[in-house]
């Protein structure tokens, strides 16, 4: 017996995994890398070997720093253990046997779980603001810090300027689909920042709320002020320069103190034990 009614194609966002997306529109681990590589090797005068990430999602990065170098040794610390088989089956797996070796996921809590001294700490993709007070947040930075070998340093990004404290959408061409990033809402008396990522396809189907995070909307004075308070003995800002052709930031971030209340900006910060 035939069919007449044709079957229906499934769209684009049905078929996407929303983990590739957000690796692929949000992440660059190579030069997240590069970075704290090169930053660490300034400050300490050494390579660093064993690094842990904190919030590791899908361990891409800790999988980058596998990749780098033969001694290369991470940890991947999140609460979402769902999230962390996926890096399990498409991260990890995707290493050289002795690479894999080297790369180890924790299903646990960032305050809580034990975890062999690290040379490097990392908290990136603002992840850290899931801490929504003051004495929540010094906690982390704590056990971050505790976490660390004597000379470690902990690295953080942040992002900010007028537009952060805005509600407003931006839309991101990658490919075939766009990345949108949608700040939902912002409370200005205690700093809750409502966020959502969307993705939006060439065949005109939609990925809504695939990711979305309730933070604090964390200043960099408040920041630096808790890294110090936790006992870090250092803290740097890190911000890009500007080309002058382009009219738009080089992608060199360079340490400063003095930066100008622009629309928009992102950061990276150093704590150092």
């Amino acid at each position: 017996m035939k069919h007449n009614k044709k079957e229906r194609l499934q769209s684009k966002a049905e078929l996407a995994d929303k983990h590739v997306l957000y690796e692929s529109s949000v992440q660059c681990v190579e030069h997240e890398i590069d970075f704290v590589d090169e930053t660490f090797r300034q400050l300490r005068g050494r390579w660093a070997s064993r690094l842990r990430e904190d919030f590791c999602g899908t361990a891409n990065t800790a999988c980058e720093w596998a990749r780098r170098r033969g001694d290369n040794v991470a940890v991947g610390v999140d609460l979402d253990a769902e999230v962390l088989q996926w890096g399990h089956e498409n991260n990890v797996a995707s290493l050289k046997s002795k690479q894999r070796a080297r790369v180890k996921l924790l299903n646990g809590d960032v305050l809580t779980a034990q975890t062999d001294p690290a040379d490097a700490v990392l908290a990136m993709n603002f992840s850290y603001w899931c801490f929504k007070d003051r004495a929540s947040l010094q906690r982390y930075f704590e056990a971050a810090r505790n976490a660390m070998i004597d000379d470690g340093v902990l690295f953080l990004d942040a992002f900010g300027g007028y537009e952060a404290f805005q509600k407003l959408k931006e839309k991101t061409k990658h490919g075939d689909f766009s990345y949108i990033w949608e700040q939902a809402a912002y409370n200005a008396v205690n700093g809750d920042f409502l966020t959502h990522i969307h993705f939006k396809f060439d065949d005109g189907s939609r990925l809504k709320k695939a990711f979305t995070y309730d933070w604090r909307l964390w200043t960099l004075p408040e920041i630096r002020e808790l890294l110090l308070a936790a006992g870090f003995k250092r803290v740097q800002t890190y911000f890009e320069g500007w080309d002058d052709e382009t009219g738009e930031t080089d992608g060199d971030f360079q340490p400063s103190q003095v930066v100008d209340a622009d629309p928009a900006w992102q950061a990276y910060i150093t704590a150092e034990k």
